[in-house]
């Protein structure tokens, strides 16, 4: 009996101390080397080479439209306005009666004139016979050297007298014919006219204003920072201007556009709207840092690296580069997320905007 009880406690103690024995020789045993991680394969982005083209630069400005002329409408003889042939406001077209003057006066002037051309016509017929008689009689030696010269003068008087009446014919008719005021020129009328049976001076009273809108001038302006940037590009430009490269589209306020193109007039000097050898970068290429915009860079040995970059100016395809990049370089485009300043890059070739490759744009200029 006093030999079972102790096996018990001999078998605990055996355990016990083969499990520690266990514990000290897996502590003491020389440490395993650990087992070497694969390097991640190097990141795939996109990349597009660059190359400087002339660019069409869109300019936008704020502007004022104006009428191409304002013309105002003044009689040109006096007297009583009869009748106001148009609607105070409405556009009137080229040749369209505005208003009639009382022609009575006028027919009576022209029937006058024309009386004393016929009588100027009847006094030169008399005054040429006159003339013949007396040159006749003075080869025959009956009549005076006097009596010629006075035949002669009067049929010269007769002949200029033809020419004077016929001057006042044409006056007359004239004046009659100014009586019935038309358009010069297609537009808008203004509100205000003289009310009919107004007594109507000549060149003073003003009848009625008439804004012409085709074509029609869009007035603006820009800063002196604009116009220098503008001269600059300018300047650096090889070809002579060409007013085919101006392009200028209307757009009202709530963003329709104006059908018809136009044109630029100025009487300053003409810039050309093109930035030549510029650098378009597109705008997925663009980051932001603490030192402001920069682009990913990919090196010949494929390793990315951040650039700073200025910017100028925003295209519907990218934005134009000042400074920082030159035609030929790789810049990361697809990707930007993945790339790791420093770290080499799997470029793969992808489509870029036309502007960015030299070609010509495809946006509006």
């Amino acid at each position: 009996m006093i030999a079972r009880s102790w096996i018990g406690p001999i078998v605990a103690a055996g355990a016990i101390a083969a499990l520690v024995g266990a514990g000290a020789f897996w502590w003491s045993r020389p440490a395993l080397p650990p087992a070497a991680t694969a390097a991640p394969p190097p990141p795939q982005v996109g990349v597009v080479e660059l190359a400087a083209a002339d660019v069409p630069l869109p300019l936008e400005f704020s502007g004022r439209v104006a009428g191409f002329r304002v013309v105002e409408i003044r009689a040109q003889v006096n007297g009583l306005l009869l009748k106001r042939e148009y609607l105070e406001g409405a556009v009137v077209d080229v040749g369209q009666v505005l208003f009639r003057i009382d022609p009575r006066t006028y027919e009576a002037a022209l029937a006058r004139a024309t009386a004393q051309a016929a009588q100027a016509k009847a006094t030169l017929i008399q005054a040429e016979e006159n003339y013949k008689r007396q040159e006749g009689l003075a080869a025959q030696k009956v009549a005076t050297q006097k009596s010629l010269e006075d035949a002669i003068a009067g049929r010269d008087q007769a002949r200029a007298a033809i020419q004077s009446t016929e001057a006042d014919v044409q006056t007359a008719k004239l004046n009659l014919e100014f009586t019935v005021i038309k358009a010069p020129v297609k537009g808008p009328t203004s509100l205000v006219s003289p009310a009919e049976g107004t007594l109507i001076q000549a060149q003073q009273t003003l009848l009625t204003t008439i804004t012409q809108l085709d074509p029609a001038y869009v007035n603006f302006t820009f800063t002196d920072s604009e116009l220098r940037s503008l001269q600059e590009i300018d300047r650096s430009s090889e070809e002579l201007f060409d007013p085919a490269h101006v392009k200028v589209e209307l757009q009202f306020g709530d963003g329709a556009t104006y059908p018809e193109p136009g044109t630029v007039d100025t009487r300053s000097r003409t810039i050309d709207p093109r930035m030549p050898n510029a650098i378009v970068v597109p705008k997925a290429a663009i980051s932001q840092g603490p030192l402001g915009p920069f682009v990913y860079v990919v090196e010949p040995d494929s390793v990315a690296r951040a650039r700073q970059v200025r910017l100028y100016r925003e295209l519907p395809d990218g934005w134009i580069v000042r400074k920082g990049l030159a035609a030929g370089d790789r810049i990361v485009v697809d990707g930007v997320i993945r790339v790791r300043p420093g770290n080499v890059v799997k470029p793969v070739a992808v489509a870029a905007p036309p502007a960015a490759t030299g070609q010509p744009a495809g946006g509006k200029p």
